[in-house]
Order: C-alpha cells, then sequence, then structure tokens
C-alpha cells in the first residue's frame, strides 16, 4: 500500500509544472529591456530566467540575481542581490533595481515580456 501510495504521489507531483515565468519561457531565452515606463532605454539590460523560480540579469553596472516564485501573470522578486561595480550609469540602474522590485504582474505575448506594477509602471523586455 505505501508503495502504491508513493507511486501515485509521484505521478501527480511530475504533473504539475512550474507555472512561474521561468516555466513559460525557455531559460536560455536573453530578454532585453526596450522601455522603462514607456520611456526607450538604450543602456543594456537584461533579465534571465535560467531555472525554475530564479531570476538573473545584466544591468547597466552589474549582474543581478534573486527568485520569483509566484505563478503567473503574478511576479515578486525576493532576495535581488548584484555584484557592487560602479559605471557612470549608476543612477539608471538603481531606477531599474527599485521599480524591478515593484513588479507584481508578468505577461509574456510572443517575443515581448512586459512586467508591471499595480500603479502601472512598466518594463518592457524583448527576444
Amino acid at each position: 500500500m505505501l508503495r502504491i501510495s508513493l507511486i501515485v504521489l509521484s505521478i501527480l507531483t511530475s504533473c504539475f509544472k512550474d507555472e512561474t515565468v521561468s516555466g513559460q519561457t525557455d531559460g536560455e531565452i536573453i530578454w532585453l529591456l526596450s522601455t522603462m515606463n514607456e520611456a526607450p532605454i538604450t543602456t543594456r539590460i537584461t533579465i534571465t530566467f535560467p531555472e525554475e523560480g530564479k531570476i538573473a540579469g545584466l544591468a547597466p553596472c552589474n549582474r543581478y540575481f534573486g527568485s520569483q516564485t509566484a505563478p503567473l501573470p503574478w511576479f515578486e522578486i525576493k532576495g535581488l542581490g548584484s555584484t557592487k561595480m560602479a559605471c557612470p550609469e549608476l543612477d539608471l540602474e538603481a531606477q531599474y533595481f527599485t521599480l524591478l522590485q515593484k513588479i507584481t504582474t508578468a505577461e509574456i505575448a510572443g517575443n515581448t515580456l512586459v512586467l508591471a506594477t499595480d500603479t502601472g509602471n512598466t518594463l518592457i523586455f524583448k527576444q
């Protein structure tokens, strides 16, 4: 009986797929920030979802990482960390990190990833 219960439990848990952004996109895709609050961004800022529940990316000056385990359409970053290098775009990086931590929803449509806050602020990424 115990063996049957373990088999059933194993089958059931294998049916649940990752419902976060990482489960809906290839971990190899690098999303490039195109606009922040409708303003075009020409500095290279990226986000990736390398494995279930994880985010990583490159801001103007530093690499960053964190966890994101909320199921779509929700989005919440926990434990955001980064390297600590300086560069001329450090103010833009601070704005990006501040907004990124306020994001509450995510939507993927084709080659576009839209991250938004409850107040209408957006980060729009393209593949």
